[in-house]
């Protein structure tokens, strides 16, 4: 009975319900059947709201973002790219990926991300590099220069943020280890990301310039006309 919380869950996001609404319904449902009181429960949210409140921290720059976009960032980005006529779309998010992932191997996981630098900077610069090369995109290759852009920062974030000690990975791996009483170092564990984070680079880096190819066997006869 206690896991009809799931069972909810999967019912509101089949039903399309609003997914805040539906996860704490689920619990509070959850916690009911498993006869912790209602107050307690409540508790909970509130410490657990408290304890990770740095979150809010993004409903703030959304705003800002907004701002920026009305205002001409997107738009900025792409002519600045567009300038420069050995670059590709390839080229940008290689560079981004290098920038994202040696940014999420030293902490900083802020530094990137869709909201706050692919849709505004990113996304606009690889469509520059393209309008540059192309002219005007069509909607296909538009939209797949986009999904590149947003697959660039996760495979970024993923492996890179596995060889800072302190990522949540390593931790939980660290701790399940302890408590079953099998000597771990998590920073050994940090440094064993680094060839996988290498590895990844070079591949999706590969796929990128593969990427390149695709668009101008698509697109380069139509801009030589």
């Amino acid at each position: 009975m206690v896991l009809i919380g799931v069972l909810l869950i999967m019912i509101g996001f089949v039903l399309r319900f609003n997914s805040a609404v539906v996860v704490t319904v689920s619990a509070l449902v959850t916690g009911m059947i498993a006869g912790i009181p209602i107050t307690s429960i409540i508790t909970q949210f509130g410490e657990a709201f408290t304890t990770n409140r740095y979150m809010s921290i993004l409903i703030v720059t959304l705003p800002v973002i907004g701002l920026l976009e009305k205002n001409g960032l997107q738009q900025q980005a792409s002519k600045v790219v567009s300038k420069i006529k050995a670059i590709t779309v390839g080229r940008v998010l290689t560079m981004y990926l290098l920038i994202r992932e040696v940014g999420a191997a030293l902490g900083l996981n802020s530094l990137g991300g869709h909201p706050q630098t692919v849709r505004p900077l990113i996304a606009p610069m690889a469509e520059g590099a393209a309008l540059s090369k192309y002219g005007k995109l069509p909607e296909k290759e538009q939209q797949e220069i986009r999904a590149h852009a947003a697959a660039t920062d996760n495979i970024g974030l993923f492996f890179g943020e596995d060889i800072f000690v302190a990522v949540g990975a390593i931790l939980l791996m660290n701790g399940f280890f302890e408590q079953n009483n099998i000597p771990a170092d998590p920073i050994s564990m940090a440094l064993w990301g680094i060839p996988t984070a290498i590895f990844a680079f070079i591949v999706h880096a590969i796929r990128l310039r593969m990427f390149d190819k695709k668009l101008e066997k698509r697109l380069g006869n139509r801009s030589k006309r």
